[in-house]
């Protein structure tokens, strides 16, 4: 079993909408020994569902959002998972100054398992519809990285 967990600021655009997506990616090629979820850096949102925006792009794309719901990342969550991966590089600095030492888990740029050139998974939540869109976009190619992961590691 791998657990891989989305973190993003507020966890109501980013994470969930990888979340989502990665889950979908899964299902559609039967792989049932990966869990996922998502998280935030920040606090702000806990218990709310994802913005409005990410649920109507995701709908629109297919990928069921409306479900989910904000929690904070803790430090429990370092020996819980296999792979936390960050959204963008000022939640990859917030995730490492919360992690404990010693801890479990392998800390990444979720873009790393993406075959696209981007670092950072850019931020919607001041932009306009189509940013939401955007990524969408980004997720499927990093989901799609973390499936073929998943399956080399499989396959050893």
């Amino acid at each position: 079993m791998m657990k891989v967990l989305f973190v993003c600021l507020g966890n109501i655009c980013r994470s969930p909408t990888a979340e989502a997506v990665l889950r979908q990616k899964l299902e559609q090629q039967s792989i049932h020994s990966v869990e996922v979820d998502s998280a935030g850096t920040a606090g702000y949102h806990i218990g709310n569902p994802p913005d409005e925006r990410a649920i109507a792009a995701g709908k629109a794309k297919g990928y069921a959002l409306s479900s989910l719901s904000a929690r904070q990342l803790n430090v429990e969550d370092f020996n819980e998972f296999d792979l936390i991966l960050a959204m963008d590089e000022a939640n990859l600095r917030d995730i490492h100054h919360i992690q404990p030492k010693g801890s479990l888990a392998t800390v990444a740029m979720a873009s790393s398992f993406s075959e696209q050139s981007f670092i950072n998974v850019a931020d919607p939540y001041y932009g306009d519809a189509q940013g939401f869109y955007d990524v969408i976009q980004q997720c499927e190619s990093i989901a799609l990285g973390i499936i073929e992961h998943y399956k080399q590691d499989a396959s050893r």
